[in-house]
């Protein structure tokens, strides 16, 4: 499965990467190295080190993430430099689309190789340059650089709670792919580059909402599927200034702009998605669980159980609850909540000093969707059926149609003044009798079933809203590690799946 979806990669970015090579390919003759390395990946780069004067060793900060994209950055425009382009224009376009212009660049008469860097003319504009200005462009560039790539291919994400365990852990650094999907076009434009929301380490905002373009996406690879691992801006206000509790300093944010989430996919436009005793059902067959699905169990102990018993377990603060010594009649037992798979479990039970491991049932629950009185009896483990909405879907306008889809409706279908009341709706003051729907929705689900705040509560993911496809991760690090163990090195490039 990974070959083929690393594969599936490879060939549709492979015209990209070659129009890139054969630009590279007339560079590298017209500065007297051989053309087809331009073919070669990591050879085209020791190459261009070499032409532009660097060492080559330099070639190994290619593959250390971050770096490399600033690494990239400079080796371009020192390129572009060493063959007379020096128009900030030009050379940002290289960055940002060098399979169109390289190829552009390299074939005009007038490129010409004028040597390495440090043996440039002194009439060359880039010495006439301050070292100030030198440092400018070159953070320029690469403000400018990644920008693009975050908008355009790649943006970092790290996983912040434990709603995804065991698939993604709490520390997991991971890239989410833009172009999978198709990246969407800009929504609100004034915005300071490489911010999300707020300036860093300020609560000042990074943007101004006074223009909103309207929303498109660039042509993808593939569609959002089933099981798919997926980043997205979280619908609701609610959960969008999740811990405040003053309603009156809450931030309306623009969809761009809302809080990224990452869940699991579990059902999409037209799917008819039902929960019944924890097991999901799509269109009436059982879904696929996730390899290591975890839910809440109760667990009762002789004892309290002490620290390196629990990490033999392979648990951390995260994973369980301690809830003291409640049995009256039994004073002597302690009582725990644990998130636990079956594997984990199966562990728990056989030890010496556990009495019992049983699931929980629920209780306590936050308020569920659709937020109606004909779905009040749902829960989190038994929940549905319930019919996600797809572009084209048509449905009639009751009152029990209302009651499921009418918050959809009104809150992300992009339509003005819309008007639910006695099981009636009106778009701008005119009634309607049957309604459709203009994108698709999806229902979205962390694999830590019973410790995620997913689509049960909060309703569907417009298309509008999703991000990107979680790619892979790059790095991993054990808030609860010690020194030795903080990294979790196994976890290194790891596809997420």
């Amino acid at each position: 499965m990974d070959f083929a979806y690393t594969l599936g990669v490879f060939f549709a970015t492979l015209p990209f990467q070659l129009l890139n090579s054969f630009g590279l390919y007339r560079l590298f003759i017209k500065a007297g190295k051989p053309g087809w390395h331009a073919f070669v990946p990591g050879l085209n780069s020791i190459t261009t080190l070499e032409i532009v004067g660097r060492k080559p060793i330099e070639v190994l900060l290619d593959v250390v993430p971050i770096i490399n994209i600033f690494q990239y950055v400079k080796n371009m425009v020192e390129l572009l430099r060493c063959f007379g382009e020096e128009r900030s224009l030009r050379k940002t376009l290289a960055i940002a689309q060098g399979w169109i212009y390289l190829p552009y660049f390299a074939s005009k008469k007038n490129t010409k190789y004028l040597g390495v860097i440090q043996s440039l003319p002194l009439t060359t504009a880039s010495n006439k340059k301050s070292t100030l200005r030198e440092w400018w462009d070159a953070i320029l560039f690469a403000v400018v650089a990644a920008t693009l790539i975050r908008w355009l291919i790649m943006e970092a994400y790290t996983i912040p709670t434990p709603s995804m365990e065991n698939s993604l852990l709490v520390g997991d650094f991971l890239f989410v792919s833009k172009f999978h999907y198709g990246t969407r076009t800009p929504r609100t434009p004034l915005q300071l580059p490489l911010t999300h929301q707020k300036i860093w380490f300020t609560d000042i905002p990074s943007y101004l909402p006074w223009i909103q373009l309207p929303t498109f996406r660039l042509p993808g690879i593939t569609s959002v599927k089933n099981n798919d691992v997926v980043v997205f801006n979280v619908p609701r206000i609610e959960e969008n200034n999740y811990g405040i509790y003053d309603k009156s300093i809450w931030i309306d944010y623009p969809v761009d702009l809302k809080t990224n989430y990452i869940k699991r996919c579990v059902a999409i436009g037209g799917d008819v998605l039902e929960i019944k005793n924890k097991q999901l059902f799509i269109n009436g067959k059982q879904a696929e669980n996730a390899p290591e699905m975890r839910f809440r169990y109760q667990v009762i102990a002789k004892d309290e159980i002490n620290q390196r018993n629990i990490e033999a377990l392979g648990l951390d603060g995260d994973d369980f609850e301690l809830h003291g010594r409640a049995d009256n009649d039994n004073p002597t037992h302690v009582y725990y909540s644990m998130y636990l798979t079956e594997a984990t479990l199966a562990k728990v039970k056989s030890l010496p000093y556990i009495l019992s491991a049983e699931m929980e049932t629920g209780g306590g629950e936050s308020e569920r969707f659709p937020f109606s009185t004909y779905t009040a009896s749902w829960t989190g483990s038994n929940y549905g059926p319930l019919t996600l909405p797809k572009e084209g879907m048509k449905i009639p306008i009751n009152d029990s149609t209302l009651s499921i889809y009418g918050f959809t409706i009104k809150a992300h279908e992009n339509q003005k003044d819309v008007v639910i009341e006695n099981g009636k709706l009106k778009i701008e003051g005119k009634e309607i009798a049957e309604y459709t729907f203009s994108q698709n929705y999806y229902f979205m689900m962390g694999d830590n079933r019973d410790n995620s705040l997913d689509s049960r509560y909060w309703g569907f993911v417009p298309e509008d809203h999703i991000v990107g496809k979680g790619f892979f991760i790059w790095l991993s690090l054990d808030k609860y590690g010690t020194f030795i163990d903080k990294i979790r090195w196994s976890r290194f490039f790891k596809l997420i799946k």
